[in-house]
């Protein structure tokens, strides 16, 4: 694609340009140089898309399971043939680091590959004689029309969570992607059709909240896939459930991270830096809380303010970055401004890491705090940016207390050599996924993606058993044969 390219929808088997339409510009938050613009679809645009999938809908669920997985195994070899483009397109509009945009590709195919595997995830059950001559048989079918709306920070994984799934279940979709990083969707869309995908299959429509209001109003969407901030994430739940769609909303977090007086700080130390301030702490798995044990939290903190301080950051495509720029401007701003209200609450700056000099781009210092209280903001809010706050508690009992204070409930972990600890922790931490001294738990493709309490809205979670129960219906067939 062109440097400035005026990015299109994907409908019906072809780009289509909407006319009339406003365009965004979408900037490379390293230097914030003008990349793409992208257009703010409307209902209008929404409803051709939604129709297309609805008019394949009937032809695509007929085709057999083996086929459906063949094509996603197709699609499966295009990603990994372009894995490489798709990572420094994502550098280049998200700001991750290109170790960073490699891996989250890479977890993107893993999910490709668990789709692949429908014609065994789709199985149902039979059960003989559930009365005399009575037998009964389990079916999934396919929902129908699904509307995956992803987020900035994952533009190639979380769309590869939802799209391949829900289509080798036998559904169509459509795809909202984020209009902070619209190329990497338009990449997928050309592959999508490559791979032999039949026109309608898959959209996508490019757009801002108008288009997401578009989709979760229309009739002809059946289920509704989000991964998001907490406030949309409510919105999108409570909208789309208004109007009789099937949803799974992914929302916000506040990671808590215990550190046991007896954990290997060598090994620990640079997992709880890594996980806090990995892609610049724009990630629903950050920990961006630890929880230090006494005794020993002294010695943990002086570890952390040493590694803080030396981080590199700068662009997300230069050698040697590790902590590259926020999203864009605007959250730059708020994150700065968390930091700040930390200070006057009387939280300590321990550590404070430099940002490139004279640089457009959008650039956060990481910040390590200390002597921070479970009710301070900094300790309960999703601050989205490279902040790490420590808390200071004298048992397991009272750290796992200040954890399950939060009202997010997404992931948590523990850095200890003790059993006993370790599984105080798992049991009583009211958390999704649960890393053992791993501090960023983020489950493989076959599992589900579990958060808890306000971080997820819904039933059945992204990802695994969850995501293929989510994209197909269950149907009870009940025969006796005279």
């Amino acid at each position: 694609m062109a440097e400035t390219e005026t990015l299109e929808n994907f409908v019906d088997g072809a780009w289509v340009r909407p006319e009339g339409r406003d365009l965004l510009d979408v900037p490379d938050p390293s230097s914030g140089a003008l990349i793409a613009r992208v257009p703010r679809s409307g209902a209008s645009e929404v409803d051709a898309a939604v129709r297309a999938a609805r008019r394949a809908f009937g032809s695509w669920r007929e085709v057999p399971v083996v086929e459906r997985a063949r094509h996603v195994l197709a699609l499966r070899a295009l990603l990994e043939a372009h894995a490489e483009e798709l990572a420094r397109t994502v550098v280049r509009e998200n700001g991750k680091t290109l170790d960073e945009a490699r891996g989250s590709v890479r977890r993107g195919i893993e999910a490709t590959e668990f789709a692949a595997a429908a014609p065994t995830t789709l199985q149902g059950s039979f059960l003989e004689d559930v009365s005399r001559g009575v037998d009964t048989t389990l079916l999934r079918q396919p929902v129908g029309v699904v509307a995956g709306i992803t987020p900035f920070n994952f533009p190639v994984m979380i769309p590869l969570w939802m799209a391949p799934l829900a289509l080798v279940c036998g559904n169509t979709f459509v795809l909202k992607p984020s209009e902070r990083v619209p190329r990497s969707a338009s990449l997928l869309a050309r592959w999508v059709a490559e791979a032999g995908f039949p026109a309608g299959t898959f959209n996508l429509v490019h757009g801002d909240a108008a288009a997401v209001d578009a989709l979760l109003t229309h009739p002809g969407v059946d289920a509704v896939s989000f991964v998001g901030s907490a406030p949309t994430a409510r919105h999108i739940y409570t909208t789309a459930a208004a109007h009789g769609k099937r949803v799974q909303a992914l929302a916000g977090a506040k990671n808590y991270l215990i550190v046991m007086p007896d954990a290997e700080l060598a090994r620990s130390v640079p997992a709880i830096v890594s996980s806090a301030f990995g892609q610049s702490g724009e990630r629903c798995l950050a920990g961006s809380v630890v929880v230090a044990v006494e005794p020993g939290a002294d010695r943990l903190v002086e570890q952390l303010s040493r590694a803080v301080s030396a981080l590199v950051t700068g662009p997300a495509n230069a050698s040697g970055t590790e902590v590259g720029p926020v999203i864009r401007p605007e959250h730059r701003d708020r994150v700065l401004q968390w930091i700040r209200d930390g200070e006057r609450l009387g939280a300590r700056v321990v550590a404070r890491g430099s940002v490139p000099p004279g640089s457009a781009g959008y650039y956060v210092p990481p910040v390590l705090f200390d002597g921070v209280r479970p009710e301070m903001p900094i300790a309960q809010e999703e601050i989205f940016g490279p902040v790490l706050s420590v808390i200071r508690v004298a048992s397991l009992d009272e750290a796992i207390e200040v954890a399950n204070r939060s009202r997010y409930g997404n992931a948590a972990a523990i850095f200890t050599r003790d059993g006993r600890s370790a599984r105080e922790f798992t049991h009583r931490i009211e958390a999704g996924m649960l890393g053992v001294n791993i501090g960023v738990p983020a489950p493989a493709a076959f599992f589900p993606f579990v958060g808890w309490k306000g971080s997820f809205y819904g039933d059945l979670h992204a990802t695994g058993r969850d995501a293929v129960e989510f994209y197909t219906r269950k149907k009870v067939v009940t025969t006796r044969w005279f």
